[in-house]
């Protein structure tokens, strides 16, 4: 099944991987790239699509800028996980893709209105910011998105921040209330299911070995990108958190879930940022997302792969 998509991300390396594989999918009709404040600060999460976009040598696609800071809350980064630059691990050179003049927001908003109805995807790999201004600036669009498909929360692994949260939920929980709240069909790819996807040492040699460009650069990040995962879990390899969003719009029989209710904390000190999911449908509340448990990480890794080779 085709998919009209927009990416609104915050390139980290995950987020770059994730865009990779969109841009080596034919199925995938990339519409724009819009970026936010997450990983890293937008000026740098910007740059960062930019250099990922001349990477895949996709340079027809729009790249907007959007939000520098969440809707009520300082923003958080997390360069003690991605790096100062958001893609340490290999150095890319300065892109000459140019940033669309728009703002994320109002491209999002145009796009959606321009397009037939129910036929664009979201594809939010980071803090919910931009997705969330433009279902308040323009509350029609909610009618005319297919679907929301994005990485963000957790349940039965809690969170990555804090012992509640994920971080992108974390950084911007109001605009996960929001977005949540919106009653727009949404599939979300939680810590427990992208941390079935982990790199480990024989997955990163399979990527290098592909002998291109791409594949060397995504080995390198990859290799950066776990060692904090590693150090923390103990364990061979970090989980790939963006790139099963993209995954799941390719091959969704990789995945397996259920559709829950699921709300978000906003105001506790201890709980903010988590994603409360009624797994066990102990509330009665209906439900309001499809939520993924599980992935077929083989089969992950072999569509990953598979897909990065095709590019240079």
């Amino acid at each position: 099944m085709s998919h009209a998509i927009i990416i609104d991300t915050d390139p980290g390396q995950d987020d770059a991987i994730a865009l990779l594989l969109a841009a080596a999918s034919p199925e995938l009709e990339l519409l724009g790239v819009t970026t936010v404040a997450g990983n890293v600060p937008l000026a740098l999460t910007t740059l960062n699509a930019r250099k990922v976009m001349e990477l895949a040598g996709r340079r027809d696609v729009p790249i907007c800028a959007g939000a520098d800071r969440p809707l009520d809350v300082p923003l958080v980064t997390a360069e003690h996980v991605h790096g100062d630059t958001g893609l340490n691990g290999v150095e890319l050179p300065d892109p000459t893709l140019a940033v669309d003049s728009r703002h994320a927001v109002d491209f999002i908003i145009q796009t959606l209105r321009e397009r037939e109805a129910g036929t664009v995807t979201l594809c939010p790999l980071g803090p919910l910011t931009n997705i969330a201004l433009a279902l308040r600036r323009a509350p029609d669009i909610a009618a005319r998105i297919r679907r929301i498909v994005l990485m963000g929360g957790g349940f039965f692994e809690g969170g990555n921040v804090t012992p509640a949260a994920e971080f992108n939920i974390y950084v911007d929980p109001r605009a996960a209330h929001e977005v949540f709240n919106s009653g727009v069909p949404i599939t979300m790819a939680p810590l427990d299911v992208t941390h079935e996807a982990l790199t480990t040492a024989a997955r990163i040699e399979a990527i290098r070995a592909l002998g291109n460009r791409v594949g060397s650069v995504v080995a390198a990040w990859m290799e950066f990108f776990e060692r904090f995962d590693e150090e923390k879990y103990g364990q061979d390899g970090g989980p790939l958190h963006d790139p099963c969003v993209i995954a799941f719009l390719l091959q969704p029989d990789l995945f397996s879930g259920r559709v829950c209710n699921v709300r978000i904390e906003t105001q506790s000190e201890l709980t903010r940022g988590m994603t409360v999911i009624d797994w066990w449908g102990v509330t009665g509340l209906p439900a309001n997302a499809q939520v993924l448990r599980h992935v077929d990480s083989d089969g992950f890794f072999a569509l990953l792969t598979q897909r990065l080779s095709a590019l240079q």
